[in-house]
C-alpha cells in the first residue's frame, strides 16, 4: 500500500546535482521510501506553492490551484522519462520532448527592456499574475534541456538504493542519492552475503 504524504520539508537531502540543476530537483519533488511510503512535494496546490516560492519560481501568495499543480506534476512526470531515456541511452518518448518544448515556448526567456524615471533604463523579466505559471514551466523545462544537453549528462543516473526513484548526477563512484540510502544498499548486500553463506 502506498501512502501519500505531502509536507513542505523533504525527508530526505537534496540529490548531488539538484543545487546546480533545478530540473533534477523538480524531477525529485516526488520519490519513493522503504515501506511503501511515497513523498510528493506537489501533492496538493498549497504545497505546490511553497514549493515554487522555496524556490524563486512563484510568490508566496501566488494561490497556486490544482488545475495548475497538475500542469506541474504532469510537467514532471514528462522530465522524468527524458532522464530515464538519457539514462537508459533510449530514444526519448515523443510525448515527454513535445511537453517539454511547449513549456520552453510558453513565455519570452529575454528580460525586456525597462525604464525607471530615477535610475534609467535596465532589464527585468516581468511576470503578470497570469503568467507565473507558465514561466515556472517554461524555467524548469529550459533548466531541463540545459541539463539534457550539457556535459553532465553523461553523469545523470537514477539512485541504486530500491525503491528510491530519485535522480542525480553521478561524480566518482557514488551510486546514491544520499548517505541513507547508500547505507540501505550495503546492508542489503551485506544481509544477501550471509543468508547465502548460510544457504
Amino acid at each position: 500500500m502506498r501512502v501519500v504524504r505531502e509536507t513542505s520539508t523533504a525527508a530526505l537531502p537534496p540529490t548531488p546535482g539538484a543545487e546546480q540543476y533545478l530540473a533534477l530537483d523538480f524531477a525529485d519533488s516526488a520519490y519513493a521510501l522503504p515501506g511503501g511510503h511515497f513523498i510528493d512535494l506537489l501533492g496538493t496546490p498549497e504545497s505546490t506553492n511553497r514549493w515554487l516560492a522555496e524556490r524563486g519560481l512563484a510568490p508566496a501568495d501566488a494561490g497556486v490551484q490544482e488545475m495548475c499543480a497538475t500542469q506541474l506534476r504532469v510537467l514532471r512526470e514528462h522530465i522524468r522519462a527524458l532522464f530515464a531515456a538519457r539514462v537508459a541511452r533510449q530514444p526519448a518518448l515523443p510525448a515527454a520532448l513535445s511537453a517539454v518544448n511547449d513549456a520552453l515556448s510558453r513565455t519570452p526567456t529575454a528580460a525586456l527592456l525597462q525604464w525607471d524615471e530615477k535610475k534609467g533604463p535596465y532589464r527585468a523579466a516581468l511576470c503578470p499574475p497570469n503568467e507565473i505559471l507558465d514561466r515556472a514551466l517554461a524555467t524548469l523545462a529550459a533548466d531541463t534541456a540545459d541539463l539534457l544537453t550539457g556535459s553532465d549528462a553523461d553523469f545523470l543516473t537514477i539512485c541504486y538504493s530500491a525503491p528510491c526513484n530519485r535522480y542525480l548526477i553521478r561524480h566518482g563512484r557514488r551510486h546514491w542519492c544520499s548517505t541513507r540510502c547508500g547505507d540501505r544498499a550495503r546492508a542489503a548486500r551485506a544481509y544477501a552475503r550471509a543468508k547465502s553463506k548460510v544457504d
